[in-house]
């Protein structure tokens, strides 16, 4: 039996943030059973229009409905709230209270707001589920025969079967007297449930209205009698699949979801019948799936199309198999086709389990991506499926973390059975047992053969051509049939001049025919002469391998009114070029032409790719399109059959593209890294530390970053915006990139090394806090993706980056400039750049392994005290003035600097503080740079300062962070005092063994150091 909850909107809510607003929510229980609804901003009469549903056990539970305003740092405000008896709802008139309004109450006697406002709700039992009447017991058979005869029914309306009339879906049932025991109505509510087990399970939360008139809804993909003329739900799956692809707009594939890959394998048979085989309504394979898995009372709805034909979408519920940590519970997918063009096709799913726990916050959305494989050698087609992955959390939770894994690990185990399955009906394809290799599919390709005659004739026959041919031969045979004139007017022996305007006319379009004539003709002579290309030159060397196979082009637009165009393609890769060969007359060549570069020591960045069209050697090309290939953002993998879209107004304009197969791979075994590494220490000056797989692949998710991807070194930084931003700089071969965690605000962004144009360090200042700034500067249009992390752009339009506050300024300036100056200088530019030749030599822990960025910690209470200053007073310490100053330099910190409060958004300020420790503090006389932002309580009762600080020059001191709260109230009791209560959180960004030992040093420092500066407070107010 199941209780269903509407709510629908609040009215006259008390507002309870200090902005005269609220951000309502609602929370529902019963039992142990919770649902919230979604959080409306800043409103008083909220609208959330949400239901929820519950399984009743015990007619003697209350129905708590509470209404509270969400606080982003501190516990949530209850606004009001409800308790509604189930069993009142039991005996109420068709077991439903209907529709209402009802007032809210405060949580206790000594709330201020006694008017809370009013709810809407619709409150009503499940008209799906069967009540057995008990007041006549004794007939037991007859009446367990009843009880048989409605779950049979029951069952029957769940699995989708049709009712003859309204009368028949529902039985009659005669409520139970007011006077009957709750006991009783508890054990009649066992029996039910006894008989309606699945029935209840698959009883959707938003089955029906709160209209209880009518039979409830037939769930299933039947299709009524009015839909079956309805054009936009076809019942041929493959009709369908021809009106999407009528309708498609030529849109790209969808990139992989970025939770990873669950399953990327070969089948050998096409796509079209690979879609049908998972997708269509008469496939038997999601069924074969479903025994497989356990998944019982599976309903297909219709794929209907929906947005005028743009969106095909269906709905698939089903009852998942109960695991060892998550009962059975009901799943709904949302399959919605995002392309389909009878080549590629691609389905979101988005599947909801709202029934488990944290259920409401979350959807796991799968992408499936069907294309076309490589054809084999005996020429059978095949199909290539990648299924990818996302968690898509709709409110935050502290559980995030446990939820991906848990998904991850149950997707991994589900996905292998549908592989398992999927291999039953569609053989596998492995491209090592084909022979499908890179050489194998490169050598496939042939280049079209050139002849100079077959050329001549396509070049040449055209309008142009032929008129001036035809018009010269009738000049010639008019000359021959006509005797020769006499001289007369200005002409003389050897000068005929035309005789009227007529002839004067024919001689100009003879004149421009001719010339446009001897024009076509010199530039084939020409393009002739610089018909050969860089095809089939071999690579020379050892190292990272670029093979580019330009197969053909498609929709290359014309610059040339007269509609002639001769393109030719130039690749463009580390600095080396190599070009195609000039195809003449043609708006969609063939090329099958194979491009080596020679081998490289890094793995390349970008390759460009021109297309040109051919206007003689003197002349300048025109540009008929240009594509840029990142690998940095791409897998290799997808990039060894791909067409590329051409960018630029023509290319856009007629949808122009190329089709390449792209293959990069190293030649040089599994020591490339190793060796890297020791040429950049070479130039760094300083060992650099192979890092584990583990870290590496964490750095490689970090930023979406390919498989070949590793790390060389990180360090902790400020990046200079408006305001500083503590985090982490991460370099590799190819990008450097930033991440920073700071107040629950993560920032993050990457660029390429070829992107820099130049590097400059800005000597320390006192808004530097003492500390150099690297300033790098991009070319002009790059890093656009990055935008969000630089400082200023320049009068020309570049980025520009501000990184300071190093731990060890001299090993990142070298660090970063050797990898600059391998990537992106030429030779002539490396020598005039002068090293650094100091090094700070601070202590390192050569077994510690970084964390990447800064994660949540937990904050425990160091220091909680009464003050003898009022609130006002004590805030000084924070504000910049001579009180602070003088408390902190007692408290050991020298040379004490700080920047001006800063509005950072609504009562948020922040600030940037250097000092450092007196040798009394620290031995090592370590700096410290710290970020601090405060605001006012709720109340408007005290202060809340956050602090996260950084310790420089001291032994481990760039493996943690240090996190501080002060929480400064008033004491309504002491008009003159107030009470302060400090907490600390240890980030660790390097695992070490010394982590107890550092942690017990520090909570000890900082809690002497906390009465140190609060006696100075009381002291000075006392004596002002």
């Amino acid at each position: 039996m199941r209780l269903l909850v509407r709510v629908i909107e609040a009215r006259n809510l008390p507002a309870m943030d200090l902005n005269g607003s609220s951000d309502p929510y609602v929370r529902v229980q019963l039992g142990k059973q919770k649902f919230k609804t979604k959080v409306v901003k800043k409103n008083l009469n909220p609208s959330w229009g949400e239901e929820f549903s519950f399984r009743v056990e015990d007619l003697n539970e209350e129905l708590i409905i509470c209404v509270l305003d969400e606080d982003k740092y501190f516990n949530d405000d209850t606004v009001g709230q409800l308790k509604v008896p189930v069993s009142l709802i039991f005996d109420a008139d068709n077991k439903s209270l209907g529709t209402a309004w009802y007032a809210l109450q405060p949580r206790n006697k000594k709330s201020k707001n006694k008017d809370c406002g009013e709810i809407l709700l619709g409150i009503r039992f499940s008209q799906n589920n069967s009540f057995v009447d008990l007041n006549n017991c004794g007939d037991h058979a007859s009446q367990l025969r009843t009880i048989a005869d409605v779950a049979t029914e029951a069952l029957s309306r769940s699995s989708g079967g049709p009712s003859n009339s309204s009368s028949s879906g529902r039985f009659e049932e005669v409520a139970p007297s007011k006077e009957k025991s709750g006991a009783q109505k508890k054990f009649a509510v066992r029996i039910v449930q006894m008989f309606n087990k699945n029935s209840d399970t698959a009883t959707p939360a938003g089955d029906g209205g709160f209209d209880n008139s009518g039979p409830p809804e037939i769930a299933g993909p039947e299709v009524c009698d009015d839909e079956l003329d309805d054009p936009s739900c076809p019942d041929d799956f493959v009709e369908i699949m021809r009106a999407m692809e009528s309708n498609d707009t030529g849109n790209e594939i969808p990139s992989n979801l970025p939770g990873g890959v669950l399953v990327d394998q070969l089948y050998m048979i096409v796509p079209q019948d690979l879609n049908s085989l998972l997708f269509s309504p008469d496939s038997s394979f999601p069924r074969s799936l479903a025994d497989l898995q356990g998944n019982t009372e599976q309903q297909f709805g219709p794929w209907k199309f929906e947005n005028g034909s743009e969106s095909l979408k269906r709905v698939v519920t089903y009852i998942k198999a109960a695991t060892k940590l998550i009962k059975a519970v009901k799943a709904t997918e949302e399959q919605t086709y995002v392309k389909a063009d009878g080549k590629v096709f691609a389905i979101l799913v988005s599947v909801s389990t709202p029934d488990v726990m944290y259920g409401s916050t979350f959807k796991t959305e799968l992408l499936y991506c069907i294309t076309a494989g490589p054809e084999l050698p005996l020429g059978e087609q095949t199909s290539h499926l990648v299924i990818s992955w996302r968690m898509n959390f709709l409110q935050s939770t502290m559980m995030k973390g446990m939820i991906e894994n848990g998904a991850k690990q149950g997707l991994k185990e589900s996905f292998e059975q549908f592989a398992s399955i999927l291999s039953q009906n569609a053989k596998p394809i492995d491209l090592k047992d084909t022979g499908s290799t890179k050489e194998q599919v490169l050598a496939s390709l042939q280049a079209e053969p050139q002849s100079d005659w077959k050329l001549a004739v396509q070049y040449f026959a055209n309008f142009t051509v032929v008129s001036t041919v035809f018009i010269a031969f009738y000049v010639l045979v008019h000359i021959w049939v006509c005797p020769s004139s006499p001289i007369q007017g200005l002409e003389f022996e050897g000068l005929d001049l035309p005789d009227s305007i007529g002839e004067l006319i024919v001689c100009g379009v003879l004149v421009l025919q001719c010339e446009r004539v001897l024009q076509l003709l010199s530039h084939f002579m020409q393009a002739r002469v610089h018909k050969g290309s860089d095809h089939g030159v071999k690579a020379q060397g050892d190292g990272w391998l670029l093979t580019v196979a330009l197969l053909e082009g498609s929709n290359l637009a014309a610059v040339d009114s007269s509609g002639f165009y001769d393109p030719y393609v130039v690749f463009t890769c580390n600095g080396k070029a190599r070009t195609s060969s000039i195809k003449f007359q043609k708006s969609d060549p063939l090329w099958n032409e194979i491009f080596e570069f020679d081998a490289m020591d890094e793995p390349p960045s970008v390759l460009d790719v021109e297309v040109y069209d051919f206007d003689g050697p003197f002349d300048d090309a025109t540009s008929l399109g240009h594509a840029e290939i990142n690998f940095v953002k791409s897998n290799v993998s997808d990039l060894a059959d791909v067409w590329v879209p051409l960018r630029g107004k023509l290319a856009q304009a007629c949808q122009s593209k190329l089709h390449l197969r792209i293959f990069l791979n190293d030649t040089r075994g599994s020591n490339v890294v190793q060796e890297y590494l020791n040429k950049m220490e070479k130039e760094v000056g300083k060992k650099i530390n192979l890092r584990s797989p583990q870290t590496n692949s964490a750095f490689q998710k970090l930023f979406g970053l390919p498989p070949e991807e590793f790390l060389i070194n990180d360090f902790t930084c400020h990046l200079k915006r408006k305001m500083l931003l503590q985090g982490r700089l991460f370099l590799s071969a190819r990008i450097i990139g930033f991440h920073s965690n700071l107040f629950g605000q993560k920032t993050k962004f990457f660029f390429l090394w070829e992107d820099i144009e130049d590097i400059q360090v800005y000597p320390p200042t006192l808004s530097s806090m003492g500390s150099p700034t690297i300033v790098v500067t991009l070319r002009l249009g790059r890093g656009m993706d990055a935008k969000h992390g630089a400082k200023t752009q320049d009068e020309e339009g570049r980025l520009r980056f501000h990184f300071q506050s190093f731990v060890s300024f001299n090993v990142a300036h070298r660090t970063i400039m050797a990898l600059w100056k391998a990537r992106s200088l030429t030779p002539e530019q490396k020598v005039q750049i002068v090293e650094e030749e100091s090094e700070a030599k601070i202590p390192q822990n050569e077994e510690s392994e970084p964390f990447l960025g800064l994660e949540d910690v937990n904050l425990s209470e160091v220091y909680s005290s009464g003050v003898s200053a009022p609130t006002n007073f004590l805030m000084e310490l924070f504000n910049g003035g001579e009180l602070e100053r003088k408390a902190m330099e007692k408290a050991g910190c020298l040379n004490y600097s700080y920047t001006p409060w800063e509005l950072e958004k609504d009562d948020v300020y922040e600030r940037q503080i250097y000092y450092r420790f007196d040798q009394q503090i620290s031995r090592y006389r370590g700096e410290v740079t710290s970020t601090q932002q405060k605001y006012p309580l709720s109340d408007r009762k005290g202060w809340l300062v956050e602090e996260v600080m950084t310790l420089h020059g001291v032994p481990l001191g760039d493996n943690f962070n240090l996190h501080l709260r002060y929480q400064i109230e008033d004491v309504p009791s002491r008009p003159k005092g107030c009470h302060v209560h400090v907490f600390i959180g240890i980030a660790w960004q390097t695992r070490t063994k010394h982590q107890k030992r550092t942690t017990k040093n520090i909570l000890s420092n900082l809690e002497d150091r906390m009465k140190v500066i609060f006696s100075v407070i009381e002291r000075e107010f006392l004596n002002r």
